[in-house]
């Protein structure tokens, strides 16, 4: 069973119950057990991106209000290729040609079904590497001069 790493900051914290119950075909690790009506999506994006580059998880999911601030927080972790989506074409893309590892989505942004429907999509998209795969190395060369 495919395992995910879940978290959100107070704006996704419903959703997120919503996705892990309705989505019980994989096992979800809920990083964000405990959230307080102000949350600092950082320390929550950090949890998620380490949880992944230490292959405790297959991927990661993170939540907040727009999603912005998880995806730029997550991507701080070297390894990670953390995608903001939208809808499931930015999904599908985000794996098919950029091989993401971790998925951010706003709360604000999309309702749950849509939220579902995006995860679905994401998971079963696999990397098509070819021309994308120089792409990502060229990528992990940026993350090696400037990510110490």
């Amino acid at each position: 069973m495919m395992k995910i790493s879940i978290a959100t900051d107070h704006n996704g914290v419903n959703e997120k119950k919503e996705i892990i119950a309705l989505l019980s075909e994989y096992e979800f690790i809920d990083k964000s057990t405990n959230n307080t009506p102000i949350d600092d999506y950082p320390d929550f994006a950090y949890i998620v991106a380490k949880s992944v580059i230490n292959k405790e998880v297959d991927f990661g999911v993170l939540l907040c209000g727009t999603g912005i601030g998880m995806s730029i927080a997550a991507n701080k972790v070297k390894g990670i290729r953390c995608a903001l989506c939208h809808n499931e074409f930015t999904a599908k893309f985000s794996r098919l040609h950029n091989n993401a590892n971790v998925l951010a989505m706003g709360a604000d942004d999309v309702t749950v079904n849509e939220a579902i429907c995006m995860i679905r999509m994401w998971i079963a998209t696999e990397f098509e590497g070819g021309r994308h795969e120089e792409r990502v190395k060229l990528i992990g060369e940026i993350e090696n001069k400037n990510m110490k």
